[in-house]
């Protein structure tokens, strides 16, 4: 670690301690109770938390299980022990479960530095390998974290590293956001066309559609008609959702083929783009090629929201992955990203776990429940006019994504170069910044 001095943690932080080791009763409409399911590179998403009363929720504040800003907040219990890391920045006001560490940095410490230490994949080799106690469920003892060892630059030295990290992850986290953005337009589209038929709503009251150009309220009848699923637009059909989305389409890929694989941990719950796609031998698994959806058919995945759009693979190629995943390719007029969308809906995913099978805990979805799964089929204008809105939206989202992998390797590499004091920070944060 270069010239720096090496110190512990428990020498630099004013507290390190962890969440609650009780957890109180869900209560509907109450405050966020976070545990590290909701934990990610930026911050803890409260909108997948689970949420307690307001009286649980300040006896947990005065037990110290609340993050305050600056605080550096790491994985200490489960799968992903000791790999999630992010600094507290948030105004949200959320506790923690007892599977988060939080960190509280001294005047010594640069939080932003204590973040990308503990989140270096050498640090987090060396924790794991001397911090971390049990095998079926991977724990840090805090007694013993409390002691890990921790190189000491001077102040503005911590602070540099952080800030040339920090702008990178910055990027990454713009890119994140234009993302969700741009997910939340497409998906508000597809619930407002093919779920509650807006335009059609519209026309009926003698309304003009919303935001909606001439050219395209033509598309959309003036009356509604009935059908098994009620009413839905005259001259649209309903179906069974299996004679309009081929599900676990056939595809072809021998035994032992490299091919393209995709781990069910890289499939992400919120947006369409996978991460972490790797070349693998093919033994056995779901197979898959551009423009099917990937849905998690199994408990805790399909409730945490575990969905994919596949656009990351060649043209005609295929890929793999577990067999704990249902695909979806739609048929004609249908676009690709149709059956993403779907898979997203709220109507689609209560549907699925209501029909899960098995014992508690390993639940599964079965292929064949969708065929009790009605869908109102648009004439094919209609479905040609939704692909040409939001494919471009689908290009921008892959585009972003495939910045911030570029941008994470970049970060990736200069990570433990920094952290070494091998790098000049300085000619850096010049190249970083502009």
């Amino acid at each position: 670690m270069g010239e720096w001095p090496v110190e512990t943690l428990q020498d630099v932080c004013d507290t390190i301690t962890d969440g609650a080791h009780l957890s109180p009763k869900d209560c509907p409409g109450g405050l966020p109770m976070a545990s590290v399911k909701d934990m990610a590179r930026w911050g803890i998403d409260v909108k997948s938390s689970r949420t307690i009363s307001c009286e649980d929720f300040d006896a947990l504040v005065r037990n110290g299980c609340q993050p305050q800003i600056g605080d550096v907040l790491i994985a200490k219990d489960g799968a992903t022990c000791l790999d999630t890391v992010c600094e507290f920045k948030q105004a949200d006001k959320v506790v923690l479960l007892s599977s988060i560490a939080i960190l509280r940095p001294s005047k010594r410490l640069h939080s932003g530095y204590l973040r990308y230490y503990l989140d270096c994949a050498d640090t987090r080799a060396m924790l794991k390998a001397g911090y971390v106690s049990g095998s079926a469920i991977p724990r840090v003892v805090l007694k013993d974290f409390r002691r890990a060892p921790i190189p000491l630059p001077p102040l503005p030295e911590q602070k540099l590293i952080a800030h040339i990290l920090g702008t990178l992850d910055d990027k990454i986290e713009l890119n994140r956001r234009m993302n969700v953005t741009l997910e939340a337009m497409a998906r508000a589209l597809f619930k407002s066309w093919f779920v509650d038929f807006d335009p059609v709503r519209a026309k009926v009251d003698g309304r003009k559609p919303e935001g909606m150009d001439a050219e395209t309220t033509a598309l959309f009848p003036s009356e509604f008609q009935d059908s098994p699923m009620g009413q839905i637009p005259k001259g649209w059909s309903v179906v069974p959702l299996p004679e309009a989305i081929v599900v676990n389409p056939r595809r072809t890929l021998r035994k032992g083929a490299v091919a393209p694989y995709l781990d069910m941990k890289n499939v992400p719950t919120q947006g369409h783009c996978a991460e972490d796609v790797i070349d693998r031998e093919f033994n056995s698994g779901t197979k898959f090629q551009n423009g099917d959806t990937l849905l998690a058919r199994i408990t805790p995945c399909l409730e945490n929201g575990k969905t994919a759009f596949v656009d990351f693979l060649k043209d005609n190629q295929v890929g793999w992955g577990s067999t704990e995943f249902i695909v979806f390719a739609p048929k004609p007029p249908l676009p690709a990203q149709f059956a993403y969308f779907l898979a997203r809906s709220d109507e689609l995913r209560s549907h699925a776990i209501q029909n899960m099978t098995g014992t508690s805990g390993r639940q599964r979805v079965p292929s064949e429940c969708f065929a009790k799964l009605l869908l109102a089929i648009p004439p094919p204008a209609v479905a040609g006019r939704f692909d040409e809105l939001t494919s471009p939206l689908m290009a921008m989202i892959k585009a972003a994504s495939q910045e911030s992998g570029t941008l994470a390797t970049m970060r990736d590499t200069l990570l433990p170069k920094l952290l070494s004091g091998k790098a000049n920070v300085a000619p850096l944060e010049e190249v970083i910044t502009a």
